[in-house]
């Protein structure tokens, strides 16, 4: 039971109507965590703004979806664990890199390197040494990159916490916890 009410798309009115029908057209459904959002509007307007362009980023969608898999370990936020495992699985990370994301790494020095910035971004919230910030970059990162790196790792802590304090009831198959 979610400590925050879900937003139900039939009852769903004006621009949050629009914007579940948007969520609808591209998910097939409207996910919970979005019913959750509409509470606020502001909120879910800046999530999909920001989940949107971010869609288009330099780094591209794989690296976004294990970033969103090591933050959804490192704050143990089983929704987005299970979004993401699923989500990264279709957007074709194979199960092996998905685990390995959540571990905070990859087979990939590249991706393992964006992955180590995120959680180093979670841990000194924000506060990188210039050793870190030249370690992503000489992984071949671009500054425009590395600001998107920081845009997916804050957009992730932003669904982690939403669902954390909701309570927010799972609704993509549950992954299970990393043993």
């Amino acid at each position: 039971m979610s400590r925050i009410p879900l937003v139900e798309p039939d009852s769903a009115q004006g621009e949050v109507a629009e914007m579940f029908t948007a969520i609808k057209d591209r998910l097939g459904r409207v996910i919970n965590m979005t019913q959750v959002m509409a509470n606020s509007p502001a909120v879910l307007k800046g999530y999909l703004g920001l989940n949107g362009a971010l869609a288009n980023s330099s780094v591209g969608r794989l690296t976004g979806e294990r970033v969103a898999l090591a933050v959804g370990e490192a704050n143990s936020c089983t929704l987005c664990l299970s979004a993401h495992t699923t989500l990264g699985a279709k957007a074709g990370l194979s199960e092996d890199e998905i685990t390995a994301a959540r571990r905070g790494t990859s087979s990939d020095p590249k991706q393992a390197a964006a992955i180590a910035f995120a959680l180093r971004l979670l841990e000194t919230r924000g506060t990188v040494s210039d050793e870190e910030l030249a370690k992503v970059r000489a992984a071949g990162f671009t500054d425009g990159e590395v600001l998107e790196l920081v845009a997916y790792t804050a957009l992730n802590v932003l669904t982690n916490f939403v669902n954390k304090v909701s309570e927010t009831p799972i609704d993509f198959p549950e992954a299970q916890p990393l043993s």
